[in-house]
């Protein structure tokens, strides 16, 4: 009897919770119907009004309490769409006055709001919760994200018995509105939302227009040339002056300054200098190969820095560094560039090891700068005789520790160009006095020019010159290409060759040149 009445209990203790958060429902579409009928208009919004009002706090708090996984999954996926869309427009208001989300380090990917109790990114909302749970492309055209390139936001909720109409109803707005699909005699040019999420709508060419045609009413023909219209970023901003025309730099105190990003292929690439979002981790894999043939010797170096953020806020990362190198030298003429990749047979040397271990910290210290960054690593020398000098074995790296101090900042030109700018100071071999020489400074300065031809792809040309400061003042210089591609926007390959130059190698007729594999990965 006493297991029997536990139980049932237990039940009614179940039941009461999902019937406490259904009953929180029409208090929550009630306040968002409110806020979206008196700030929403011709699909922009009011941020000025919201801000000042502070109508959007009470909705986003409501957010952040009701326990959405006890609703049913037609009540569930409602509710989120409408808590996707007040987040995003919260998220705005909170940074305002801006010209565009992009004006906010990581708005997509930093884990900003709260929904359910947990503390997430928009990002997750939308993919993890929306996109992954239900599977149904029609959300492309529910979701907003501030910009005015998104699908127009409604200024009606979206409601559980009348989802399937509404998303249905959206999804042919959009895809006959004119300016968001644009049709011509040589082809048709679509919104990036559907190159960005293109698996959503059945992955190739066909597949994309013929779920156009399902919402469409006149039929794009299936052979027809398809292209990709630049993005525009800039905010779906109502209530006043439209988003473009804003001049943010005649706001008094503003903390945020326009996006120098631009639309298109520029968008959504991925800025080196840009901080690691709260809660998120970066992990890094670099190989460099160095081969020199100089004075009859051929000498290859193989370095792989690996490397790991993780974002304390939006503009403090802390981690970690590692360097593993493996050294070969060979008289013989016959060795390649890459003969260190394999055994050491044949080599006048070879050695191999980790070379380097320590802390590192990256840091965007001015919010009016979010491309600036500052990293810095000290990396201590596990090897015993890094040198050689002891031992009379070949150079593999400095005996001492290496402090590395980089100054990053990256500037957008335009929808499909930038230059990335670098300016590092690096003190090797720190506490070491072999040679009488305490350490080696040196001053490397980098540019690249970069050209994206679309979200996925990067072309650039690189070149550096690097002063050392030390007995004999010496030099390198290194110019080369590379390309990188986002196979996601958390995954990135890249690729690099240079050709290497300095004064020993000027003074032997020799020549040196760098192959290099980098990997990048975010969490």
């Amino acid at each position: 009897m006493f297991k029997f009445s536990l139980l049932s209990a237990v039940i009614f203790f179940v039941i009461g919770i999902g019937s406490a958060q259904t009953n929180k429902l029409p208090a929550f579409y009630a306040a968002d119907a409110k806020i979206l009928k008196e700030y929403v208009s011709d699909g922009r919004v009011d941020y000025a009004g919201l801000k000042s009002s502070g109508d959007l706090a009470p909705v986003v708090n409501q957010i952040a309490s009701i326990n959405f996984s006890s609703l049913s999954p037609a009540e569930r996926e409602a509710y989120l769409i409408n808590a996707y869309n007040l987040l995003v427009i919260d998220q705005i208001v909170k940074n305002y006055p801006i010209s565009s989300v992009q004006d906010v380090t990581n708005f997509f990917d930093a884990k900003r709001v709260i929904v359910g109790g947990k503390q997430i990114s928009l990002n997750t909302l939308e993919k993890d919760y929306l996109l992954k749970e239900y599977g149904d492309p029609r959300l492309h055209f529910a979701l907003v994200c501030g910009a005015v390139d998104c699908p127009p936001i409604i200024d009606k909720s979206y409601l559980p018995e009348t989802l399937n109409e509404q998303l249905d109803q959206q999804t042919k707005y959009a895809l006959n509105n004119k300016e968001f699909l644009r049709t011509s005699p040589s082809g048709v040019e679509l919104s990036q939302i559907f190159n960005w999420y293109s698996s959503d709508f059945g992955g190739g060419k066909k597949a994309v227009l013929g779920f156009i045609n399902e919402h469409k009413s006149s039929k794009i023909d299936l052979t027809s040339k398809v292209g990709y219209y630049d993005y525009n970023w800039a905010l779906n901003q109502g209530g006043g002056a439209p988003a473009d025309d804003l001049n943010l730099s005649k706001i008094e105190g503003s903390s945020v300054t326009p996006s120098t990003s631009g639309t298109g292929a520029n968008a959504f690439r991925y800025v080196v200098s840009s901080t690691v979002a709260q809660g998120t981790y970066e992990f890094k894999i670099f190989n460099n190969l160095f081969s020199q043939d100089a004075g009859g010797e051929r000498s290859s170096f193989l370095t792989t820095s690996l490397s790991a953020l993780y974002g304390l806020n939006d503009r403090i990362n802390v981690g970690i560094a590692a360097r593993y190198r493996r050294v070969r030298y060979d008289e013989s003429g016959t060795a390649n560039n890459f003969a260190v990749l394999g055994s050491s047979s044949g080599s006048t040397a070879f050695r191999q090891g980790i070379t380097g271990l320590g802390p590192r910290i990256r840091l965007a210290p001015f919010k009016k700068l979010p491309n600036f960054s500052i990293e810095s690593q000290y990396l201590f020398q596990p090897q015993d005789d890094a040198s050689g000098a002891r031992d009379g074995q070949r150079f593999i790296d400095f005996d001492g520790a290496t402090w590395i101090t980089q100054f990053f900042n990256d500037f957008s030109l335009g929808s499909r160009f930038s230059i990335f700018t670098e300016v590092d100071f690096i003190i090797e071999d720190i506490g070491k006095e072999e040679n009488g020489r305490i350490n080696r400074t040196s001053t490397p300065v980098t540019g690249i020019f970069s050209y994206f031809p679309n979200p996925k792809t990067t072309f650039y040309v690189l070149g550096s010159y690097s002063p050392f400061f030390q007995s004999d003042f010496n030099y390198f210089t290194q110019i080369g290409t590379g390309a990188k591609y986002q196979f996601t926007p958390k995954l990135e390959l890249e690729f690099l060759i240079t050709s290497f130059n300095n004064t020993f190698i000027k003074s032997v007729d020799g020549s040196a040149n760098t192959v290099n594999l980098g990997l990048r990965f975010n969490l």
